[in-house]
C-alpha cells in the first residue's frame, strides 16, 4: 500500500512549486507600446517600435518579429513560443508592464494603448 502511494506523492510535490508562481490567467487585449525612460533635458520616454506587441487572444501575441503564444502566471507574463520567446514582463498595473532582467523589472515599460 505505501509504495502504491509513493509515485501520487511525488507527482503532488512537482505539482505545488507551479502553483507557488501564481494562477494561470490573461493578460488585457491590445496592442503594448514600449518605450525606454527619457532624460529631463528631452523626450520623457524613448520609443521602442521594435519592442511593441499586440495581445490578440487569451494566449497569443503578435509583434514585429511575429507571432507566438504567451502564459501569465500571478504577475508574470512569459513570451513562452514564437520569435520573442523567452521574453518575460511583470504586470506592475492594469494595461502597464515592465521587462524583466534577471527576474527584476527594468527600464523598458510598455503601456497598453487600444
Amino acid at each position: 500500500m505505501k509504495r502504491a502511494l509513493l509515485p501520487l506523492l511525488v507527482v503532488a510535490g512537482l505539482a505545488f512549486p507551479a502553483t507557488a508562481q501564481g494562477p494561470i490567467g490573461t493578460v488585457e487585449r491590445g496592442t503594448y507600446t514600449c518605450e525606454l525612460p527619457g532624460d529631463a533635458g528631452g523626450r520623457v520616454g524613448i520609443p521602442q517600435p521594435d519592442r511593441e506587441f499586440t495581445i490578440i487572444s487569451a494566449s497569443r501575441y503578435s509583434s514585429p518579429q511575429g507571432k507566438g503564444t504567451y502564459l501569465r502566471r500571478g504577475d508574470t507574463l512569459l513570451l513562452s513560443s514564437g520569435p520573442r520567446q523567452g521574453e518575460s514582463y511583470a504586470l506592475v498595473g492594469t494595461g502597464f508592464l515592465r521587462q524583466l532582467e534577471d527576474g527584476k523589472p527594468g527600464r523598458l515599460r510598455c503601456i497598453r494603448s487600444g
